[in-house]
């Protein structure tokens, strides 16, 4: 004879908040001590049928999530026709851990009599009632009133034994639910596995072991399923019906109960909230019953019983303990749309994702689930949906959808008795329209960044692709992009620096072969304006700030200056303008708007406020001493002091202009135009003071920057660093070595000029208008020129460094 048994292996892990009671199950054999046993809930036991009824609605106990007071319960047991032991089937309502029930509450049906108010219970859930449990226990002879005793006398053990083999029943139908999709009649295909395994862990809060999906492809379902041990649920559903009440939180349950400590082995892990089981059952054991926990698997009216010890048909005789749905007011769970923006359909086939509650995929307690489809001309249609936990969500049931590029849904259906509401989606269908740039979006893309464009068209949440190609290119690169609305999609476009010009996105659709393309333009950054320097009477300006080389103009007023020279001093620009034309800048301490205008067509409002005058100084005579003529070389000569050759020296005297006084910590600056760098002149090289308001500076050609030729300007600057107006000094040359100039006898023959360097000239004249004259070719490499024959006596050379100055070669030496 076996006697099966409680015994408690008890670990108590205690935080600050609550203490977690893990509880193993053990067998105790008479004959020889204590033997664990394989304490799964895999035993089949007796099937019992549920039927409740409500306000004249009946529904099986599979779709019943919790009981109302008045509602009826039709109650009876399914057993084998060949069934040789006689069963009892014992209902007891109850009121509370503290308020033990009368025995009216309590009813008792023999399920081997012929008539059908004996051997089927018919119940109304009465007025007051929290919970309910069933008993099933082999026919007592007579001792059903310990029976009776022991639900009166101990309530408290009752409550508690059914709240957590409820949850523990709803615990395991999520597991089961996920077993079977993986492994059962309608399993899915191996190859689908990758796909659907994380969507069904997903949909029934299972904490899925990835590594087996790593594996070959015929073993990842078994990996999956085999070893049910280790299955455990990933989270704690908070429906109102199941929450827990008390104890840890059932992630930690599970993870504890898989140690030795915590009873391995003893009992399931996924079975996470029957805790302290043994103490419950225990408490209220006799030596006529021993209380066994089972788990309830629903199927329509039907509740399949499953134990985890054999039962006892002997003293003590085992009572199988079945917890009926909570009694009192319950509240569906809140359904949520984990999409963020439109779903696409591009064919019939939709599936509506879900989440928040694994129970509408593990039980029936939502059912009549349809969705209410609206088009966009308003009309509306209901579909029926059917769970699809593989899929992380519900099917739309429709051979063919409303037509409309948007369309609104919303899901509903019923929670038990009471109407259930779900959330909304937006669907959308793609129709092959337009795309372009929504309207209003505003801003350039720009090389070398990250651009956020929006665009606007039909179903965005259908485009699966957005594709970026530059100008002409072959090739073509993915980008990022989300579905933002109905009808707008925000698409990242990342430019890598000198990315500019046209582009194309291509927006790829769902089952559309062709995609749509937006044309684009990138250009490169916009000027970065820090500050603006204007001083009153000006005709230059100073701008600084970054990528100043894209700066074409300044406009003040009347005033436009023109870039004058760019100078880089590591990540700061400094652009120097000169002004066209004889306008300046406004008086000292007036504020104007300036527009700064780039080489794209971009244009920058800077508001500015005109600073005081610059210090000035005046040029008051220059003198160019030549240096010796090289021997064997024709000396040239210049109609003015205003060319300086490139090998002579230059003496100029400037005096301080007004409101301007002169110290020796001053400078003079000499650069070629359009450069802001060039040759400094102090007092102590190449400048001398002849008197409080007058300086005198000597310099040579040769130290002013390499391949400095052309125009060249000089400034005053200031020991404070205060800079004066670049103002004009001189031209500097290159000049050609003239080694000889021949003519022939013949009066209409041309003349010879030979030479070295002879790219430098621009033309070789009879006179000075060059009416009659040659023109060198850039980059001429010969040593010797056809010239006409001098008018006046003296060749005419127009230099190519400086062609407004008068240069003039003797015909004779001398």
């Amino acid at each position: 004879m076996f006697a099966r048994s409680l015994a408690s292996g008890l670990l108590r892990f205690r935080s600050t908040a609550s203490a977690l009671a893990l509880a193993s199950l053990a067998v105790a054999l008479p004959a020889g001590g204590a033997q664990a046993a394989d304490s799964r809930f895999e035993l089949i036991g007796p099937d019992i049928k549920v039927m409740v009824t409500r306000n004249g609605q009946d529904l099986p106990i599979g779709s019943v999530p919790s009981l109302a007071e008045g509602d009826t319960l039709k109650i009876s047991a399914a057993l084998p026709g060949d069934q040789g032991a006689h069963l009892m089937v014992v209902s007891a309502f109850l009121r509370g851990a503290t308020n033990p029930p009368p025995r009216e509450w309590i009813g008792v049906a023999r399920t081997w009599k012929d008539k059908a108010s004996e051997h089927s219970l018919n119940l109304t859930v009465p007025k007051g009632a929290r919970q309910m449990v069933v008993l099933i226990v082999p026919e007592t002879n007579g001792a059903q009133g310990t029976l009776i005793d022991a639900v009166r006398g101990k309530p408290g053990e009752f409550v508690r034994a059914s709240q957590d083999l409820n949850q523990a029943s709803l615990d395991h139908a999520r597991l089961i639910a996920f077993v079977s999709a993986i492994n059962g009649d309608n399993a899915t295909h191996p190859e689908d596995l990758q796909r659907q395994a994380p969507n069904l862990a997903r949909s029934l809060g299972i904490k899925l072991n990835e590594d087996c999906l790593s594996k070959v492809v015929d073993q990842q379902a078994s990996c999956l399923v085999d070893d049910r041990d280790t299955l455990v649920l990933s989270d704690i559903h908070t429906n109102s019906l199941t929450d827990t009440l008390t104890g840890a939180p059932t992630t930690l349950a599970l993870s504890l109960s898989t140690t030795t400590q915590g009873g391995a082995g003893l009992y399931s892990p996924y079975i996470g909230v029957v805790r302290d089981l043994a103490k419950v059952f225990g408490a209220f054991s006799n030596p006529q019953f021993n209380y066994l926990p089972t788990l309830s698997e629903l199927h329509g009216e039907t509740a399949s019983l499953k134990l985890n010890t054999a039962p006892s048909f002997n003293k003590p005789k085992s009572v199988m303990v079945m917890a009926m749905p909570a009694i009192g007011a319950d509240s569906p769970p809140q359904l949520r749309n984990p999409t963020k923006g439109p779903i696409c359909a591009p064919g019939n086939a939709l599936v509506l994702p879900v989440e928040g509650a694994p129970l509408v995929f593990a039980t029936a307690y939502a059912h009549d689930m349809a969705v209410k489809v609206t088009a966009p001309d308003g009309s509306t249609r209901e579909f029926p949906l059917r769970p699809r936990p593989d899929q992380g969500g519900y099917a739309v049931v429709a051979d063919s959808l409303p037509p409309g590029a948007t369309l609104a849904m919303h899901m509903h259906g019923r929670w038990g008795f009471d109407p259930f509401e779900g959330p909304d989606y937006v669907v959308q269908r793609p129709d092959g329209g337009t795309w372009a740039r929504a309207a209003g979006a505003t801003g350039a893309l720009v090389a070398g960044r990250d651009n956020e464009v929006i665009l606007e068209g039909p179903a965005p949440g259908c485009v699966d692709d957005v594709s970026l190609r530059l100008g002409n290119s072959a090739t073509s690169r993915s980008v990022t992009f989300r579905a933002v609305d109905a009808t707008h999609l925000a698409v990242t476009v990342p430019l890598a620096e000198g990315e500019t010009g046209e582009l194309r996105l291509d927006v790829h659709q769902q089952s559309l072969g062709t995609p749509a393309s937006v044309t684009l333009r990138a250009r490169a950054e916009s000027s970065r304006i820090d500050s603006v320097d204007i001083r009153a009477g000006d005709s230059e300006a100073m701008i600084t700030g970054q990528r100043l080389e894209q700066v074409v103009s300044l406009s003040l007023g009347d005033a436009e200056f023109r870039p004058d020279g760019l100078v880089r001093d590591g990540r700061i620009d400094r652009l120097h303008l000169a002004v066209t034309g004889n306008a300046r800048a406004g008086d000292a301490g007036t504020t104007a708007k300036a527009q700064i205008k780039l080489d794209d067509g971009r244009t920058q409002a800077v508001s500015i406020r005109i600073g005081p005058a610059r210090p000035r100084i005046d040029l008051i005579s220059r003198t160019v001493n030549a240096a010796p003529v090289p021997p064997g070389t024709r000396a040239l000569r210049f109609a003015s002091d205003d060319l300086l050759p490139e090998d002579a020296e230059l003496v100029f005297s400037v005096r301080a202009g007004a409101n301007t006084t002169l110290a020796s910590s001053d400078a003079i600056e000499v650069a070629p135009a359009g450069t802001q760098t060039g040759l400094r002149l102090t007092t102590a090289k190449g400048l001398m003071a002849t008197d409080p308001s007058v300086l005198v500076a000597t310099m040579r050609a040769a130290d002013l920057p390499p391949a400095s030729f052309g125009p060249l300007r000089y400034r005053l600057v200031k020991g404070d660093g205060q800079l004066g107006a670049w103002q004009p000094l001189a031209t500097m040359a290159r000049l050609p070595r003239i080694t000889g100039f021949a003519c022939d006898s013949g009066g209409s023959l041309p003349c010879t000029l030979t030479g070295r360097n002879l790219f430098l000239l621009d033309a070789v004249g009879a006179d000075g208008d060059f009416t009659r004259a040659v023109t060198v070719q850039p980059g001429f490499t010969g040593s010797s020129l056809k010239v006409p024959r001098p008018a006046d006596g003296a060749l005419h050379l127009r230099l190519r460094d400086a062609p407004q100055a008068k240069v003039t070669l003797p015909a004779n030496p001398g």
